[in-house]
């Protein structure tokens, strides 16, 4: 009994650090998309401040 429970308990952990993985390879992922979106959002808010002439997030700077 005690080497079957030890193959159920390496499985789990086998299991969990598979899932622990795939986990922080999403969480990479997601901090990748959010520095792009970032980018793309300082782009974007330059490029309309220069534009409109109006400044936007009222830094003293227009672009």
């Amino acid at each position: 009994m005690g080497l079957f429970w030890d193959l159920i308990q390496q499985r789990v952990i086998e299991e969990q650090k598979g899932k622990a993985d795939s986990l922080e390879e999403r969480v990479t992922e997601l901090e990748s998309g959010l520095s792009n979106t970032k980018v793309l959002l300082l782009k974007t808010h330059k490029v309309l401040e220069a534009r409109s002439g109006i400044d936007i997030n009222e830094d003293g700077l227009i672009g």
